[in-house]
Parts: C-alpha cells; structure tokens; sequence
C-alpha cells in the first residue's frame, strides 16, 4: 500500500513536513498546500520558500497547483521542474467558495469542457508527470461519469479521488459507490481519499476495495501523526514520541515566523487535532485554548503527555 499525505493549507508546509518525516518515517508522499499562479507576478514568498528543495531533503514531496489557466499551469511547471521535482498536482478538489466562484478548484469541475481543453493543453505542454486530485462533482453524483470520460483521455499519473461533492464541503460520508465506478471504468491509477481517520476505517475502505493501493490521509495524521507508521511497521506512537514531534516542529516555526504570537498560533492550531489522540483531556484542552504565551501553552502540553494515556480509538468526530 501506498500512502499519502493529503495537502493542508495553513499546517502541512515545510516545517511540519520534515518534523513529520523526521518521527514517522514510512509516510510515501506528502503534497504541498496549494501553489496559485498570478498572471502576470511571480510566486509568493511563503509557495517559494515551501517548494525550495534545501527545504525538503529527504522528503519525498509532489507541489500542488491551484489553476484554471493553462498557460498558468504550465508556467509553475516549468518553474517546479527547474528545481528539480518530475511531478506535479492539479488541485480539482478544493470545496471553498472564494476558490469555487473563480471556477478553480472543485468549481472547475461544473465546466467540464472547459476542463477538457485545459488537460489536453497541459499534458500536450509539459514533459512533467501530472496527477490530479477531484471531487466526483459539484451538485450531483451523476456528474462524475462524464468528469471520468475526461480524465480517462489522458495519462494521468494518479487519479486522487475524494468521493463527495463540492457542495459536501466535508458533510456526510463519502460516496464509496461512485469511487467504487472509478475503481472498474478508470484507465488512471486511482488514490482514495477521504475520512481515514484511524485504522478501523483504512480497513473498512481496503476491504471493500481489495484492489486498491493507494490511500491518502489528511485529518487522521494530524490527530495520530503515527498512524501510517503503525499500518506500515506495526509501531505504535508512545507519548514521548509525540511530544518529540511537537518540540521538533515547535522549534521549526520559531525559526520561520516572526514572533511568539504566530508560533503560538500555529501550535494551537495542530494541537487542536493532536489533542484528540488523548482520553481524558477536556480540562487541558481548554488551558491550551487559554495560554497567552509559549512557555505557558508548553507546560499545558507536556502535561498533557505526562497524565492523558492515548486513546485506543481516537475522537475523529470532526
């Protein structure tokens, strides 16, 4: 089984990346949070920087591309292969509606010719190995028959699918009978993605699945960043491993943002997920949600690993 980190805007960047790596080693490919081409400008600091590859030695990382212009497309291609990376994503997946009323992302799915010109352009465009990443739609199941026909014409490298649609955001369940009409019509190799939480569900998708050899996670590593590490090598996350992981990446944000408060802010945000790896943590939790400085939020952490055993089965209620 292949394994993959799904791209979180906001967490996901370089120096959670090699923190992760770093600790929880068997994880096969991590995408970077969207990159955005802009007509006319270069690429911002922040994607510059998260794409650098003295950033992301050892790491085996695909960029993603948020886009609906060809020539934008194929501009950040030529620019990712310059250093050094032989593949690149399409993001067709992302459901937010500042993203979706540009018609990029899971929006361009509702323009299906309009998608179709911008594959063959691309493809035809780059000597890049393309992947791609999709909703099964905008409005209606029905819709990704006729969005397969498309992606079926051209040698995608993988077909990422995260079988809701748009409109789900990340509302009921995924639809596993569609993913299940990909898994017989696609001439693409197919990635499942989507509510992998903890290893009962991995299970549940694989044995329904029994083909399948790809899965990627997003949310479930974020609450046990060991998950994969266990599914691969049977090693559990202990405490002190998390705890190792928390510093590492603690210390890796102090490096790259500009003060204690965007630290802070960043850390509460990963242990907002990393927190439901533990039973019994309610009143910890809302003293890190309090903590006004490091130093604090630090000793609300680490007795949290100290005094809350990990859960057998961790809080994925999202």
């Amino acid at each position: 089984m292949i394994y993959e980190f799904a791209p979180m805007e906001g967490i996901t960047g370089f120096v959670f990346r090699n923190a992760h790596r770093r600790y929880f080693p068997s994880m096969d490919r991590y995408y970077t949070p969207f990159l955005t081409p802009k007509q006319g400008k270069g690429f911002t600091t922040r994607e510059k920087r998260d794409t650098a590859p003295e950033h992301n030695r050892g790491v085996p990382v695909i960029p993603q591309v948020l886009t609906n212009n060809p020539e934008g497309f194929l501009k950040a291609a030529q620019w990712l292969e310059s250093l050094g990376y032989g593949e690149i994503n399409l993001n067709l997946g992302c459901p937010s509606k500042t993203v979706v009323t540009k018609r990029k992302g899971a929006g361009f799915l509702a323009f299906p010719e309009e998608l179709d010109a911008f594959l063959d352009r691309i493809f035809s465009g780059t000597s890049l190995q393309v992947s791609v990443k999709t909703r099964i739609g905008v409005q209606d199941p029905e819709e990704f028959g006729r969005l397969l026909e498309i992606f079926n014409r051209y040698p995608v490298r993988e077909l990422i699918i995260h079988p809701r649609l748009q409109t789900d955001y990340y509302r009921n369940r995924p639809n596993q009978e569609v993913f299940g009409l990909a898994m017989e019509k696609s001439k693409n190799p197919l990635c499942y993605n989507g509510d992998l939480f903890c290893t009962r569900r991995i299970r549940q998708v694989c044995g329904r699945f029994e083909t399948l050899d790809r899965l990627m996670l997003g949310r479930g590593l974020l609450v046990n960043p060991g998950l994969v590490e266990k599914e691969k090598t049977g090693k559990e996350t202990t405490p002190q491993m998390i705890w190792d992981f928390h510093e590492t990446l603690l210390e890796g944000y102090r490096r790259e943002l500009s003060g204690e408060r965007d630290v802070l802010f960043k850390m509460k945000e990963l242990m907002s997920y990393l927190i439901r790896n533990f039973d019994g943590a309610q009143e910890i939790q809302k003293q890190i949600r309090r903590s006004g400085s490091l130093a604090e939020y630090r000793d609300c952490v680490r007795r949290l690993v100290s005094s809350c055993p990990l859960a057998k089965e961790p809080d994925v209620s999202f």
